[in-house]
């Protein structure tokens, strides 16, 4: 469940001074950076601030009216600097670092996917007004943020045999897949009634609001939703059926593209689930076959002890012995030197073509069943192999089990990992400043 880099850039937006293609509005300089808010021990500046906000607005040029006015932007763009910051520390308290050697790959990697190189990219950035350290600081930060979300997957995060069952089931009786957006209203642990009403109250003015027309969905989303992709417009990409919370999934099938369903009570709060698109996903459920071969080896090793041209006189006599109506398994137990496979008769199992190296698929692939190959060198020494027999595999079930699998436990690290950041942040001390009053808060505050 890790993130690829190309990813790892987009989500910086918030978090540094760069977006994808590299283009963001020099600030201009300030004498004197304020502070934006108090988070436990560590500070926001309000540089960071007005960064990570120029980097959505140029996100969203061509297309200013689906962003909140500036005043809820701010607020929305600092609680996920917030929550940056939370994630860090927890992470840096359970002795998750970020070394400078992997972080200086990272940083190659981010430049050679903009095409470019890192001295390259370190002259853009101070092009654009950006220090070059702040956006390392960031990097760092965001891969940090990754670290923790992995380990918390570790310790948390298990799917069943039987759940991934359930859900092949499922993928069988429906076999499509759902482009999904969502808003959520967010109600804290243990919310008081009069909580859940607001909340309540707030989900049914958005739905009130896109069943008028008064706002696309998107717009809605950067707006009002309390989600960590709210600025993203609340796109939940393609899911499988397994993918979709349970209150969902049944209505799920019945909607068109475009509807919009809720608000429906999950653990995180009130939700809004629009349907953007459907399509048949089959195809990725199909069968795959490969072939496999069932084989045995006698292996006599090149080493200090035993010089290539030993190693090659001897495998010759012992292939001559196989030839001549010696049991290959007899020869193998007898004098094959991998330790491995000696006492089986050299008996490999089965096993892909490629499986030990590309010289030994050659030599399998080039014999009939029931053959035995010429001597053939490999990096362990010298061999001989027999081809007992050959078999197809459909191989297509185990892969469409490990990828359900990796879908439910997606969707189950990001309810748990949501709630996890909501308790982080309840915990919290933080003081958001403006000007000279400051705010203090315990809970994130509402759109």
């Amino acid at each position: 469940m890790t993130k690829s880099f190309p990813v790892l850039l987009a989500s910086l937006l918030a978090v540094s001074s760069v977006s994808a293609p590299l283009q963001v509005i020099a600030q201009e300089a300030q004498p004197l950076d304020r502070i934006a808010a108090v988070v436990d021990e560590d500070v926001i500046l309000q540089s960071e601030l007005q960064r990570a906000i120029a980097n959505i607005k140029a996100q969203y040029a061509g297309r200013e009216a689906q962003l909140p006015p500036d005043d809820v932007l701010s607020r929305q763009v600092l609680e996920r600097l917030v929550l940056v910051k939370l994630q860090v520390a927890r992470a840096q308290g359970s002795g998750i670092h970020v070394g400078d050697q992997e972080l200086t790959q990272a940083m190659n990697a981010i430049a050679q996917q903009n095409g470019s190189t890192l001295d390259a990219l370190r002259q853009r950035l101070a092009h654009d007004g950006i220090d070059f350290n702040d956006f390392r600081a960031s990097v760092r930060d965001e891969i940090t943020v990754q670290r923790l979300r992995q380990s918390f997957a570790q310790s948390r995060i298990s799917v069943s045999e039987g759940e991934v069952d359930a859900a092949l089931k499922q993928q069988a009786d429906a076999g499509n897949q759902f482009h999904l957006a969502h808003i959520l209203v967010a109600l804290p642990d243990g919310a008081t009634a009069e909580q859940i009403a607001t909340g309540q109250k707030k989900a049914d003015g958005v739905k009130a609001l896109l069943d008028k027309g008064e706002l696309d969905f998107n717009a809605a989303a950067v707006r009002y939703s309390d989600s960590p992709n709210a600025l993203e417009g609340g796109d939940l990409g393609w899911r499988t059926l397994d993918e979709i919370p349970a209150a969902f999934a049944q209505t799920m099938q019945q909607m068109k593209a475009g509807e919009v369903v809720g608000p429906i009570r999950g653990p995180s709060g009130f939700q809004l689930l629009k349907l953007v698109e459907v399509r048949d996903a089959s195809a990725a459920a199909g069968t795959h076959t490969v072939t496999e071969y069932h084989g045995r080896h006698i292996l006599v090793r090149v080493d200090d002890a035993q010089s290539d041209a030993a190693a090659k006189a001897k495998i010759d006599t012992l292939r001559a012995r196989v030839v001549g109506g010696t049991d290959f398994q007899q020869v193998a137990k007898e004098s094959s030197e991998d330790t491995n496979s000696k006492g089986q008769g050299g008996d490999l199992g089965w096993f892909p073509a490629d499986a030990f190296g590309p010289a030994f698929g050659q030599q399998v692939e080039g014999i009939q069943d029931g053959g035995v190959s010429q001597p053939f060198r490999t990096d362990a020494g010298w061999h001989i192999v027999q081809r007992v027999a050959t078999r197809q595999t459909d191989v297509g079930s185990d892969n469409q089990r490990a990828q359900v699998r990796e879908t439910i436990g997606r969707r189950k690290l990001e309810d748990e990992y949501n709630r996890f950041l909501q308790e982080l942040r309840g915990e919290a001390y933080v003081s958001f400043r403006s000007g000279d009053r400051a705010e203090n808060t315990a809970t994130p505050p509402q759109s």
